[in-house]
């Protein structure tokens, strides 16, 4: 303070001048020491997990981070990208938009097809709605490209969670920090290590919407799902139905339908027997017969319903998907419904998205709590049904709710199930669990 009053002129006499020195020491001293508070800027190191809270201008457009391909399934492929987005968050740099895979392969990384972010996403729509949280670039943006820094993702039971958090926090500051842009080398982001809260990623998702294109052939599907469910239902013998259908008070209320994303495909069957064996379980595997079982016990479920399948036909080794439902029950699938020419365009990738879609805005969906497909839908879900700031997630006429067929729940139904927000851990969303947060436990924030 003395070396401070010398250097604003002399010994302070006035009131005025003591505060306009102490007020120049408070902001010398934010600078030296950034606050560790949370809603501050700087740095907040806790529970082993870095987080860096930037300031109103967001995050650093100079300074980059490089990722490996995205692989696997869709939604492995943008968890990847969520774990992506909040490692760069985590330098304080822009990310350079990934390149996603459009073919699936799961071990011949050198057949993948590359597609590019904007051909799935919307890009620009992704920073304005991520602005101050992360951020994506082109590399068209980088301006010095021979000069990049290779950081060597670990791997194995040697490199733990602490030890590839040390090296996040090495290469964010220093001389490595200096770097215009650090490449990402290695493994897949799909299987780094996770130091981000479910929320954080579900921010990311929030910014993620599909392009135009896609969301149109969407749309297209799910209007063809209403269509042939208004007709078939037209011909019932329920003429109240009917009445309610045609009535001008409903006239604006499309037909309501439930999607199942129903895995009972080959790949799926082999994987979940395996995971069965591993972690000493039944619930994970489910029949044609008892996933049918499930969703026809679904409390309050009004029939007669449409039911949209969500199933990959390819891997499909059997044909018999649609038979059994049983009265009241009005199954669909690609072909049934004559849409399968409108998924055939395209690659794996963007059919999946395309289904993801559908399922997202059905009535009701029930899925599996092992899927990344289903997983992610639920978070989704959940975000709405917290947006419109419900009550209660427990009524039977609550909107957006979800199912899981392969865990028993009420009148041997499907276990109601709801993402918790507050989980620490993404276990549940990346690997699977049978250990879902009901609608009685409430976990939402």
């Amino acid at each position: 303070m003395e070396v401070l009053s010398k250097f604003l002129g002399g010994t302070l006499k006035s009131t005025a001048s003591k505060c306009m020195v102490l007020f120049v020491t408070v902001l010398i001293l934010r600078v030296l020491f950034p606050p560790s508070f949370p809603g501050f800027d700087g740095f907040e190191w806790s529970n082993f997990v870095y987080i860096n809270s930037h300031s109103e201008l967001g995050i650093r457009q100079d300074k980059f981070l490089a990722v490996p391909q995205l692989v696997w399934g869709l939604n492995n492929q943008k968890i990847a990208f969520a774990r992506a987005c909040l490692t760069a968050r985590m330098l304080n740099r822009t990310l350079l938009m990934p390149s996603f895979s459009a073919s699936l392969f799961y071990k011949e990384i050198d057949l993948l097809q590359p597609i590019s972010f904007d051909k799935v996403f919307q890009f620009d729509k992704f920073n304005t709605l991520c602005r101050g949280f992360v951020r994506l670039g082109y590399y068209s943006d980088v301006l010095n490209r021979t000069e990049v820094l290779e950081m060597q993702k670990g791997s194995g039971r040697r490199w733990t969670l602490e030890r590839d958090l040390s090296q996040l926090k090495e290469y964010s500051i220093g001389s490595f920090d200096d770097y215009e842009v650090i490449r990402i080398v290695g493994k897949n982001p799909f299987m780094w290590h996770d130091h981000w809260h479910v929320k954080d990623y579900a921010r990311v998702f929030e910014c993620l919407e599909v392009i135009d294109e896609i969301a149109q052939e969407a749309d297209r599907v799910v209007s063809r799902i209403r269509e042939v469910g208004k007709e078939v239902i037209g011909k019932t013998e329920s003429e109240e139905l009917k009445k309610s259908i045609t009535s001008d008070s409903s006239s604006f209320q499309p037909l309501p339908y439930v999607s199942v994303h129903m895995r009972i495909e080959i790949d799926w069957m082999i994987h979940c027997k395996k995971l069965e064996q591993r972690l000493n379980t039944n619930q994970i595997c489910s029949s044609k017969k008892e996933i049918m079982e499930r969703v026809k016990n679904i409390v309050g479920l009004k029939t007669p319903i449409v039911v949209y399948l969500a199933v990959a036909d390819k891997l499909l080794n059997t044909s018999s998907i649609m038979e059994g439902w049983g009265d009241g029950f009005l199954p669909f699938e690609k072909k049934k419904l004559a849409v399968d020419g409108i998924y055939k365009k395209y690659p794996y990738l963007i059919q999946s998205a395309i289904d993801y879609e559908v399922c997202l805005r059905a009535d009701i969906f029930v899925g599996n709590s092992f899927s990344t497909f289903s997983s992610l839908i639920v978070l989704e879900r959940t975000q709405k049904m917290i947006r419109t700031s419900v009550t209660s997630m427990c009524g039977t006429d609550v909107r957006w709710p979800s199912y899981a067929y392969n865990l028993a729940g009420e009148s041997n139904g499907p276990m109601r199930w709801i993402t918790n927000m507050s989980d620490s851990s993404l276990q549940a969303i990346s690997y699977g669990t049978n250990h879902i947060s009901s609608c009685k436990d409430h976990i939402l924030i």
